[in-house]
């Protein structure tokens, strides 16, 4: 086979179709991408706003296990491209990477911006076109039909990558408009649902007015038998943050089914209960006890406050300092896919094979957050996203050898 007489068609210009991209445009094929918004890579580019997290450096068998249900085959994903190779393919843009105190992986630059322009720039080294405002609306007679500003367009193609996006940030052009097509194409596709979400909980006027926006620091959030560190944010509907998304998929499955999901809030989880009934037990004069919970304990003023939303405080040092370990809250709805970081549903994973081409329409390949996984904020939504880009990238290349 003659790869370079070649050509693949791309559809969703984010993280997962420009890696396809990359992958195909090296192995000498010619690579068209095509994106409907009048830029490309824009949910990326919002990623990056408050510091470009990656990946994660923790052990590789932790980290699959982050996935849930979908980690053997999102973990066949990252074979092909691990969190050391996406560290090294950055840097080979010129973008040097550091590892922060929670072992998340960021670009110096703490933006997506630079890392963007390096790699539009290879990527018009390598010769891929990349085509703006063209939108997918289809098949016709073998053809791709594409809505541009200057009319509809046809166009054939050896294989196509669909890349098309989640249902979340659909300002940013991932809708998820593109489910109904598929189906009709015989793909199934699992309903989308809101991943790395919020949760709703009836806090106290006064609570909700004072507290509203401010962040419960180095706390552990537990739901049954899953635990997660880091940090939840006071919304005025309920709890949002990186403890809360970590847990979204247990917690959004247990509203699902009980209309209510219990979690407890530690917020010292570096200190035992008995530890803290010490502290608790010491002499407070004349000093309140919010400021005695300040001043023995380091309570934040928002997790005082916190704890006076379960009723009042237990006169015993021994149960305040439980009530201190676990702060139970019963959240009791989900916020909705435009309140979402990510979502989940999409193309299902057992309708894609091992290569990530779609068992109803062969040649036609899918990464991204279009398939049906998902995974908590931290670097795992980035990582399998690229990952998912060279894998499908691969097995196109490898279908395109066996047709030749």
């Amino acid at each position: 086979m003659t790869q370079s007489k070649r050509q693949v068609h791309i559809i969703g210009a984010g993280p997962a179709g420009l890696m396809a991209a990359e992958r195909l445009a090296q192995a000498g094929l010619s690579v068209v991408v095509h994106e409907r918004m009048p830029s490309v890579a824009r949910k990326f580019l919002m990623a990056g706003r408050g510091g470009l997290n990656l990946t994660h450096s923790e052990p590789l068998d932790r980290f699959l296990t982050r996935y849930g249900s979908a980690q053997a085959p999102v973990a066949r994903w990252i074979d092909a491209f691990t969190p050391a190779d996406l560290t090294a393919w950055v840097e080979g843009l010129g973008q040097p990477t550091f590892v922060g105190s929670s072992g998340r992986v960021f670009p110096r630059a703490m933006k997506a911006s630079p890392l963007l322009r390096a790699w539009l720039a290879r990527l018009e080294g390598l010769g891929v076109e990349i085509r703006t405002r063209s939108r997918w609306v289809g098949w016709r007679d073998g053809a791709l039909v594409f809505e541009t500003p200057d009319g509809e367009r046809l166009e054939r193609s050896d294989a196509v990558v669909l890349a098309l996006g989640g249902a979340s940030w659909p300002r940013l052009g991932s809708d998820g408009a593109w489910k109904p097509g598929l189906e009709s194409a015989g793909v199934a596709v699992a309903p989308f649902r809101p991943a790395n979400v919020g949760f709703d909980f009836a806090w106290s006027p006064l609570f909700r007015d004072r507290f509203a926006g401010q962040p419960l620091k180095g706390v552990a959030v537990t739901h049954g038998s899953r635990t997660a560190r880091g940090e939840a944010m006071i919304a005025r509907y309920g709890l949002e943050g990186g403890a809360v998304y970590a847990l979204s998929a247990v917690l959004r499955a247990s509203v699902e089914a009980d209309g209510r999901a219990d979690v407890r809030i530690d917020l010292k989880p570096d200190v035992a209960v008995g530890k803290l009934t010490d502290r608790l037990s010491k002499p407070r004069g004349k000093a309140s006890l919010s400021n005695h919970l300040r001043k023995v304990v380091g309570l934040e003023p928002v997790a005082v406050a916190l704890l006076y939303e379960a009723g009042p405080l237990p006169v015993s040092p021994r149960a305040l300092a439980e009530r201190i370990k676990a702060m139970p809250l019963t959240l009791t709805g989900v916020q909705g896919l435009e309140r979402a970081i990510s979502s989940a549903g999409g193309v299902a994973l057992d309708g894609v094979d091992e290569r990530l081409m779609l068992t109803a329409r062969p040649g036609v390949f899918v990464a991204g957050e279009m398939l049906d996984w998902e995974a908590p904020t931290g670097g795992y939504l980035l990582q399998a996203s690229f990952a998912s880009g060279v894998q499908a990238a691969r097995g196109l290349m490898a279908w395109l050898d066996r047709r030749g």
